[in-house]
């Protein structure tokens, strides 16, 4: 099959031919028919996660047909139409019993644990455990445009975040997690305010359900900003974005007994940021962290999704092709695309 391939750290992703995957006994391969490109995967090519072994293929935001099943799965046939959690549980180990896929104890992430969905086929495994079945009404593109960033911007929202009408929130960054979050939020009736640099990121965030946005170029104090917007600060603030500032900003901008969701990854030199622990002790605030999503948890966000609540569709930047993929790889910590970037050619 055609592959991109990187065989070293920073080093120049390429296509090549690579052997077709195979089943495992309690997983299958897909025909990848779209797949997202996401920073997560150029944290992967930069060597944030040294636990990638090489040569790799990235990706993990997919959509495709089951090509093959291995002997041991139940539940799925060849020809039917999935995605999948990037975060996906063993369902065997302790955190899986409990329900908590995302945190499995040995989880399988493609395109991080194994070769990822930048390819014509992609092998998954727990199958049973982690595959979710994509309605009709859902195309390939929509559903790998969920990826990482959509469902796990619902999972912070709905699931940790527990935001409903009328609550204020705080998006700080508009890329593809920022975006997902502000119309998820929006979605429940809350009033969002959209934090970037970017003027133009900020215009779709308002078009998308933003009630204020805020340019962090512009303005100097960023949460004393939030605080004379909503009177006192939000009920729940996500950082989407994953920096020390915007974490920073993130805490700072809540009211008393506020929230704060930790989305964006902190790695490497950023991983320990400077937290406002005086003020998060004096306003009994709840620090949470969030990290992909449960297969169980997708059918509440597709209906959503086939009723139009939600139209995940809107945040679709370019779709490129397989060889184009590597140049949108390579440059994702320039920021300079609005919304998602779906490899929709093979």
């Amino acid at each position: 099959m055609k592959a991109v391939v990187f065989e070293a750290y920073k080093a120049m992703p390429k296509i090549q031919n690579v052997p077709d995957p195979t089943p495992v006994n309690h997983g299958v391969v897909v025909k990848v028919m779209a797949t997202g490109v996401c920073r997560s995967d150029w944290h992967g090519w930069i060597g944030h996660d040294p636990d990638i072994e090489l040569p790799h293929v990235p990706g993990h935001e997919l959509a495709g047909t089951i090509e093959a099943v291995g002997k041991d799965v139940k539940n799925w046939k060849i020809g039917d139409r999935v995605t999948v959690p990037f975060v996906s549980g063993c369902g065997s180990c302790p955190e899986c019993h409990s329900g908590n896929h995302q945190v499995c104890d040995d989880q399988f992430q493609p395109g991080f644990t194994h070769w990822g969905s930048f390819a014509e086929y992609v092998g998954l495994h727990y199958a049973d455990t982690n595959l979710v079945r994509l309605p009709d009404e859902i195309n390939f593109n929509t559903a790998a445009s969920l990826g990482c960033r959509f469902v796990t911007s619902f999972r912070a929202v709905v699931d940790q975040g527990h935001v409903c009408a009328g609550q204020w929130v705080a998006v700080h960054g508009c890329g593809g997690v920022g975006l997902s979050a502000i119309m998820i939020a929006n979605s429940f009736g809350a009033n969002v305010i959209a934090v970037d640099l970017d003027d133009e990121k900020l215009k779709f965030a308002q078009e998308i359900g933003a009630v204020a946005t805020l340019n962090a170029n512009k303005i100097s104090n960023i949460p004393e900003a939030i605080m004379e917007i909503t009177k006192g600060g939000v009920h729940v603030s996500l950082d989407a974005l994953g920096h020390p500032i915007t974490c920073a900003n993130s805490i700072r901008s809540l009211k008393k007994r506020g929230k704060h969701i930790q989305v964006g990854l902190l790695v490497a030199d950023q991983s320990t940021p400077n937290i406002p622990m005086d003020i998060v002790v004096a306003n009994e605030l709840e620090i949470i962290g969030s990290h992909g999503i449960q297969a169980y948890r997708y059918p509440e966000m597709m209906e959503m999704i086939k009723t139009g609540k939600l139209m995940p569709e809107k945040l679709i930047g370019k779709q490129i092709n397989l060889e184009q993929s590597i140049d949108a790889l390579i440059n994702m910590d320039k920021f300079e695309t609005t919304g998602v970037t779906v490899v929709s050619k093979f």
